[in-house]
């Protein structure tokens, strides 16, 4: 056994008077991929962020070889110590192009100091071309798709050629295709003794790529086992320290009546690299149905919700709501309507970060709680409530949302539409980023909504999900439905027939 490249020896961190490590150890060996896992809050990115100089401990020891340090001054000290990290939370500047973020602050220079593009570009193209060819180098960030922008985050961090690369949550946003080119790479670091730190909520990322996984639940550690001689039941044990209650099984909703129909939805406009245009979009939800949309990449689904939430314009088209025609023109119409739609990025699109968790909730129906007299008092007794009902960990609900886990964001998100109660809730990607324990209660919050006689049309990149959640499954390719399977025929075979062009079941 060799020996490890990296030792974190009895880390300790606070924030706030809440001690978030208590005393962790880690280790890392060369050409091992060493996943770390838990429950958001449990501590895995402020461990990581410690190594990579980001964050400051209070106690501990960090090995790299044969020195020893108690912090890293800055993460520029971790980076000049061969330590490189792939963020959670998108770190890129918008209106930069890609190739001036993956090389932002060290940028080449010619002999007269000024920057040399010429060379970024083609250091730039030579990275992306191992992990996300299709990415203009020249193009701006702003313009790319979530997914596009996580792969410059990864490519950024490649660049570094780094001793020890630090993955944190690496493929929530991105699809099957993409995850298997991040995996190829991964694999390719590990043949030249890179040591490899991959945090994921995705379990069977963990299988399929790591040789060993440390389990943290509230700042502690909870083991460090051999992948091989693991299980997810034990991991999930460990992680949060019950059983997992398996999904129910769906029953019949087709009796129920007709709330959201569709017909012939069409949307010519193109944006920046947005090209996924709409055609002839028609399908239906009923009430007490929840109904997935999938697809890979680019198929058109986020762009669906977005013009049916009148957001993105539609040049043709019809929607109607429990059978009546109606026009939606903006956000504002849909919410009066009785639509709702939580975003497929809720810190970009669905959440104000620096704001407390109770104005997050009542952002979509501040009309509830006064005009010229705010009801601040009747603000917090209902956030108070959904913070019961949804399980919402926090200090209060005062708390900035900012500083809440991803699984806690996303029930404050959910909260929002369930004050709102629209009769159909459009939901993207409603656990990503998110942790079993939570994922597993978001979906039970979507099945109770629906229960009680509402539409759900659920999003998602993650195609387990988006069969054990949904009655009927609507599968698009390029801005198109091209199939319409049922809950018993939907396998996911036949589900990425649909999605890649195969034979299927089609509908007219």
């Amino acid at each position: 056994m060799s020996a490890p490249l990296l030792q974190m020896r009895a880390i300790r961190k606070s924030f706030g008077g809440v001690e978030v490590l208590k005393g962790v150890d880690f280790d890392v060996r060369p050409a091992e991929v060493h996943a770390l896992c838990g429950e958001n809050g449990a501590g895995k990115s402020t461990l990581m962020n410690i190594l990579a100089g980001v964050h400051r401990p209070e106690a501990g020891e960090i090995t790299l070889g044969d020195r020893r340090f108690d912090r890293f001054a800055s993460a520029h000290a971790a980076r000049q110590e061969g330590i490189s990290i792939v963020f959670q939370e998108r770190s890129l500047f918008a209106p930069l192009t890609v190739a001036e973020n993956i090389f932002a602050g060290r940028q080449p220079v010619t002999g007269w100091g000024r920057i040399d593009r010429k060379r970024m570009r083609a250091d730039a193209r030579r990275v992306l071309a191992a992990i996300a060819p299709d990415i203009d180098a020249d193009a701006a960030v702003a313009d790319l798709s979530p997914a596009q922008q996580q792969m410059v985050e990864i490519a950024k961090a490649l660049s570094l050629d780094a001793k020890i690369v630090i993955f944190d949550e690496p493929t929530a946003a991105l699809t099957g295709a993409e995850t298997s080119r991040l995996f190829a790479v991964i694999q390719q670091l590990q043949q030249r003794g890179v040591g490899v730190v991959y945090i994921s909520h995705r379990l069977e990322e963990i299988f399929a790529l790591a040789d060993r996984v440390t389990v943290l639940k509230d700042g502690a550690g909870q083991g460090t086992l051999t992948v091989s001689e693991t299980s997810a039941d034990d991991l999930i044990r460990r992680m949060v320290g019950r059983n997992l209650e398996q999904a129910e099984p769906s029953t019949d909703r087709s009796s129920g009546s007709v709330l959201l129909e569709v017909k012939g939805l069409t949307d010519p406009v193109v944006r920046g690299a947005q090209t996924a245009l709409l055609k002839d979009v028609s399908f239906q939800a009923r009430a007490g149905e929840i109904v997935g949309l999938a697809g890979l990449a680019g198929a058109g689904r986020t762009e669906t919700a977005l013009a049916l939430f009148g957001v993105r314009p539609r040049a043709s088209g019809e929607v109607f709501l429990a059978g009546q025609r109606v026009e939606i023109r903006s956000p504002a119409d849909a919410i009066a309507l009785g639509l709702g739609y939580v975003s497929e990025d809720r810190k970009e699109s669905g959440l104000f970060l620096d704001m407390s968790l109770r104005r997050n909730v009542s952002a979509a129906r501040l009309d509830r709680f006064g005009g010229w007299f705010f009801r601040d008092r009747e603000e917090s007794a209902v956030a108070h409530e959904f913070r019961k009902k949804l399980c919402i960990v926090c200090r209060d609900v005062d708390q900035d949302t900012g500083h809440l886990s991803g699984g806690n964001q996303q029930k404050v998100l959910l909260a929002r539409w369930l004050l709102v109660n629209p009769r159909v809730l459009i939901v993207d990607e409603p656990t990503r980023g998110v942790d079993v324990g939570a994922k597993a209660e978001v979906h039970q919050l979507l099945r109770d909504f629906a229960r009680q006689g509402h539409a759900v049309v659920v999003i998602s990149s993650d195609l387990p999900e988006v069969m054990t959640m949904s009655d009927r499954i609507y599968v698009m390719r390029a801005g198109r439905i091209v199939g319409e399977l049922q809950r018993a025929e939907a396998t996911e075979e036949a589900v990425m027939r649909l999605a890649a062009g195969g034979n299927g079941r089609i509908t007219d």
